[in-house]
C-alpha cells in the first residue's frame, strides 16, 4: 500500500507519515525543500524519538520524496495511492490543488478505486476547504466524477511537536502523545482502518475539543508566558501565576464545549488536566515564540481565542481569562514573526480600536470589545490584564 503525504516537515515525518507507516503504509512525500526531498530519497528511511524519559527512537523505512513542484510527477503518484494526506498548513492548501487535480483525473481514467484525502492541518472543517480548491481545477462537467472517485473526510489532529535542535536533518522528536481523528462518514467504502487513529461519526465535538483546550491552551501559555519573559512553554509552566491563567481559559473553553456538544464534566475536566501535564514536559523545549507565532491567525473570529469567546457571549458565559489572552496576543511583538510584526505596524498607524474590529472581527457594539480595550491597556501600563 502507498500513501503520499504532502509535506515533509516535523508533523508530516514525526506524526503523520509514522502512523500511516506503522499500518503498512510506503510512505512517499512531497516537498518543495529540493535538499530534503534529496535527502530522504538518498537514506529511504528516517527516524523518530519520543520525548519521554526512555527517548525510544523509531524507524519509518521505506521512505521516499518527490518535489512538490513537479507537478506530473506528483499526479502519478496520486494516481499510484490508496490514501493521501497532508501536514502543509491551511493557508498552503490551495497550493496543492492543481497536483492533486491532476492526479484525480489519472485515476479516473484508470479506473481507480475511490480514494481519501485527508487534511491533517489546525483548521475545522481542513479535508473540506482542500476539496473546495480542488474541486476549482476541475472542468465543473468532471466535478460529480470527481466527487465519487475521491473523498475528503474532514480530521482532528494533535501531537505537540516543537522546533528541532537535532544535528541530523530528519530526526524529529515529538511529544508521546497523539490524536487523529477521522470523520468516518466520508470515507470510501470498505476503506481499512488505520492503526492509532480513531474513526467517529461526528466530529466536530473532537475538532473543537482540541481546539478549544489544546490549541487555546498553548497560544494562551505562549503570550501570558512571553509578557512575563519567559523562553519556552515548559518554563512557563513553572509559574502558578501562569497555569491559574491557562486554567481559568480552559474552564471557559470547557464551559463552552460541555453546553455546546453535551461533553461530561467530569471526563473534560481529566482531559484538561491531561493537556496542561503535555504543556509542562520536561523532554520537550517548546519555545514560546513557535506557540505565539502567527498571532493575526489566531486571533481571526474562527480561530483558538476569539471564537470560543463569542461563543461563550453567545451562551452568557463569562470571558476575563479568553479576553486577557486576546489582549495578550494583540501585545506580541516578536520581531521573529512577520505576522506579529504586521500587528504592531498596524497599531501603531491605525491605532487600537479600528485593530481590534480589523482582526477579530468583533464590532465596537460588542460586549467584548470594550473588555478587550480595557485589558490591553491594563497590559500596556504594566499591570494585570
Amino acid at each position: 500500500m502507498i500513501a503520499v503525504h504532502f509535506g515533509a516537515g516535523n508533523i508530516g515525518l514525526g506524526f503523520i507519515g509514522l502512523l500511516l507507516s506503522q499500518s503498512g503504509y510506503s510512505m512517499k512525500f512531497v516537498d518543495v525543500n529540493a535538499d530534503r526531498v534529496a535527502l530522504i530519497n538518498e537514506r529511504g528511511e528516517y527516524r523518530v524519538r519520543l520525548a519521554n524519559e526512555e527517548g525510544e527512537t523509531l524507524v519509518v523505512k521505506g521512505a521516499s520524496a518527490i518535489n512538490g513542484r513537479d507537478i506530473a510527477q506528483v499526479a502519478q503518484a496520486i494516481a499510484e495511492a490508496d490514501i493521501v494526506t497532508t501536514a502543509v498548513g491551511v493557508g498552503a492548501l490551495p497550493y496543492l490543488a492543481e497536483a492533486i487535480a491532476e492526479g484525480i483525473k489519472l485515476r479516473m481514467t484508470a479506473g481507480a478505486p475511490p480514494i481519501p484525502f485527508i487534511a491533517c492541518e489546525n483548521a475545522i472543517g481542513g479535508s473540506t476547504i482542500l476539496k473546495g480548491h480542488v474541486m476549482e481545477k476541475l472542468a465543473p462537467e468532471l466535478r460529480d466524477q470527481a466527487a465519487r472517485a475521491a473523498a475528503f473526510p474532514d480530521a482532528a489532529v494533535d501531537r505537540i511537536v516543537p522546533i528541532q535542535q537535532n544535528d541530523d536533518e530528519l530526526l524529529v522528536t515529538v511529544e508521546p502523545f497523539y490524536e487523529w481523528i477521522v470523520d468516518r462518514t466520508a470515507l470510501p467504502a470498505g476503506f481499512p482502518e488505520l492503526q492509532g487513529v480513531l474513526f467517529v461519526d461526528k466530529l466536530e465535538p473532537y475538532i473543537e475539543r482540541k481546539l478549544f483546550t489544546v490549541n487555546t491552551g498553548h497560544a494562551s501559555t505562549a503570550y501570558a508566558g512571553y509578557r512575563l519573559g519567559y523562553e519556552t512553554i515548559q518554563e512557563a509552566m513553572k509559574d502558578e501565576a501562569v497555569v491559574s491563567h491557562v486554567r481559568t481559559v480552559l474552564g471557559e473553553t470547557g464551559a463552552v464545549l460541555v453546553r455546546q456538544h453535551g461533553l461530561d464534566q467530569a471526563e473534560h475536566d481529566r482531559y484538561i488536566v491531561k493537556i496542561l501535564d503535555r504543556f509542562r514536559n520536561p523532554y520537550l523545549t517548546d519555545e514560546v515564540v513557535r506557540v505565539g507565532r502567527s498571532p493575526i491567525r489566531k486571533l481571526s473570529p474562527n480561530d483558538r481565542l476569539v471564537r470560543p469567546a463569542l461563543l461563550a457571549q453567545g451562551m452568557g458565559i463569562e470571558t476575563p481569562g479568553l479576553v486577557r489572552a486576546i489582549a495578550e496576543a494583540l501585545a506580541f511583538d516578536s520581531q521573529e514573526d512577520q505576522e506579529a510584526m504586521e500587528l504592531q505596524n498596524a497599531l501603531r498607524e491605525q491605532g487600537l480600536l479600528a485593530v481590534i474590529t480589523k482582526y477579530t472581527g468583533i464590532e465596537a457594539d460588542h460586549p467584548l470589545y470594550a473588555s478587550i480595550v480595557l485589558a490591553y491597556e491594563r497590559i500596556h501600563q504594566g499591570q494585570e490584564a
